[in-house]
């Protein structure tokens, strides 16, 4: 992910300051001009830059604070702020409500990815429990409906259109009044790319969302335009009631920021990006967790609703009963495994865990990684019962059955042994889990969140704990979340 840059450049500046000796009016003033070039590299506005860093010079004033205040942490929340502010339009957007046909209209521009983000929307809230359903109103674009019927097939997702009928207003009409008859409480219309010159398509899109009546349009729009985003997304707002948007190809471009920017100063709430092609490449975007992620910070909130989706609720208490036991096997590896291949594109995950970011894990790796991990849980699927669940480390390090688990999996015995060698890791990061604390349902004290901030200090590798800021930096990352929440992420009660 381009952004990822940003991110990385932006952290890198911060922990140049953090590592002066004396954090004085010179350093405050090269760490700043180093954010702000990283952010002019992003194609952010200039103004908007200028006046983060006023505001940042108004809060840092290092003459009036007292001996004994931390600047570095100051300063670091600082810039935070100033960056959540300036991606905030500081309105919410309307959220989809069960129990009622909703019906979501998209409008964009030509080619900026409106008919594949269609169907990854009804995709996302598909796997939440909802019953979505497409309607194709786009009848400008020769193959629309065809690439709709394509991607809503595979995602196993209702859909409307037609080969031979041109009107788009009666598509978009019979289409709606179809699904809301099958109970469909998410019916999503696709209608024509357009560019703001074009006034007969706009004319089309005031038509369609008149016989539909939307509860919610989005304006989905292509990253790479940058700035210009600001324009477009005003000249949408003229012409529809627009409520929200989406910006797409976010991986592949230094403008994302940008874009999004650009559309926070229009009062639009971005409520999902596009970070790719598959269907699993789409994140809600939310300003604090993006920015806490783009720095490296981590999202513990969002990390702990990726294992909620991937481990069902009553494996959750067993898992964490595992992990207080500090026994690592074979089998929980390959289960968690699993979960982490359900989770997403790993690059998206990691970038959740304080002290990494999508910078660690480029493109190219997050592939490798992946092509890894199901060579190792081929590798397992030859292994006995008695292999799997043994926490006799002698019993799978034995050359006879190394060399019969490399003959099955058709692997090489080099390949096994890396295998294992991985195992001995997690098991010892495993293990100093061992006595974990878990806190009685729904009850979260300080204390035990305190407790718990100490273990994770042990997990976590020494140079990514410096960077997040020690113990005390990882417990203020802990408290991003609310009791409830973590309360949830040991087997309790989640909101």
């Amino acid at each position: 992910m381009v952004l990822a840059e940003l991110g990385g450049r932006i952290s890198r500046a911060l922990q140049q300051m953090s590592n002066a000796t004396v954090i004085d009016e010179d350093v405050l003033k090269e760490c700043l001009n180093e954010i702000s070039r990283a952010l002019f590299s992003a194609d952010v506005q200039f103004k908007m830059v200028q006046n983060m860093q006023a505001n940042i010079k108004k809060i840092v004033n290092l003459e009036e604070l007292a001996a004994g205040h931390n600047k570095r942490r100051i300063i670091q929340e600082a810039v935070f702020n100033e960056l959540c502010a300036m991606l905030d339009p500081g309105k919410p957007a309307f959220t989809p409500k069960k129990g009622k046909p909703n019906v979501i209209m998209f409008v964009g521009l030509q080619g900026s990815g409106k008919t594949t983000t269609c169907t990854k929307y009804a995709y996302h809230y598909q796997k939440k429990g909802w019953k979505p359903a497409l309607v194709c109103a786009d009848t400008f674009r020769a193959g629309a409906f065809d690439q709709l019927k394509q991607n809503a097939t595979k995602a196993k997702i209702p859909f409307y259109g037609s080969y031979t009928e041109t009107d788009p207003v009666k598509i978009a009409q019979e289409g709606v009044d179809t699904f809301k008859k099958e109970n469909c409480d998410l019916i999503i219309v696709d209608t024509s790319g357009r560019h703001k010159q074009e006034a007969a398509l706009f004319e089309e899109m005031r038509q369609v969302a008149e016989v539909t009546q939307p509860d919610l349009v989005i304006f989905v729009m292509d990253s790479s335009i940058g700035q210009a985003a600001f324009d477009q997304a005003q000249a949408f707002k003229q012409s529809a009631a627009v409520g929200a948007v989406i910006i797409t190809k976010m991986d592949g471009h230094a403008k994302g920021g940008g874009a999004l920017s650009a559309v926070a100063a229009t009062k639009s709430p971005v409520i999902f990006i596009g970070t790719g092609e598959h269907m699993d490449e789409f994140e809600v975007f939310e300003t604090k967790p993006f920015v806490s992620r783009l720095l490296g910070r981590g999202d513990w909130s969002g990390f702990v609703d990726k294992i909620h989706e991937v481990v069902p609720m009553d494996q959750q208490p067993e898992l964490l009963q595992k992990l207080t036991e500090g026994n690592f096997t074979l089998r929980i590896m390959y289960e968690q495994f699993q979960n982490i291949q359900n989770m997403g594109p790993l690059s998206q995950v990691m970038s959740m865990i304080p002290g990494f970011s999508s910078e660690l894990m480029p493109q190219g790796r997050e592939k490798e990684s992946q092509a890894k991990i199901k060579k190792f849980m081929t590798m397992m699927d030859s292994m006995t019962d008695k292999e799997l669940d043994s926490t006799n480390p002698k019993l799978i390090t034995e050359t006879s059955r190394i060399n019969r688990v490399a003959r099955g999996s058709g692997r090489s015995i080099m390949e096994v042994k890396e295998m294992l060698e991985e195992f001995k890791r997690l098991a010892k990061i495993w293990s100093k889990m061992k006595g974990l604390k878990i806190p009685k349902k729904g009850d979260m004290s300080a204390m035990s969140r305190n407790m718990n901030a100490q273990h994770m200090s042990k997990v976590l590798p020494p140079q990514m704990l410096k960077q997040i800021g020690g113990v005390g930096g990882l417990q203020a990352l802990m408290k991003q979340m609310n009791s409830k929440e973590f309360a949830g992420m040991f087997g309790g009660d989640k909101p």
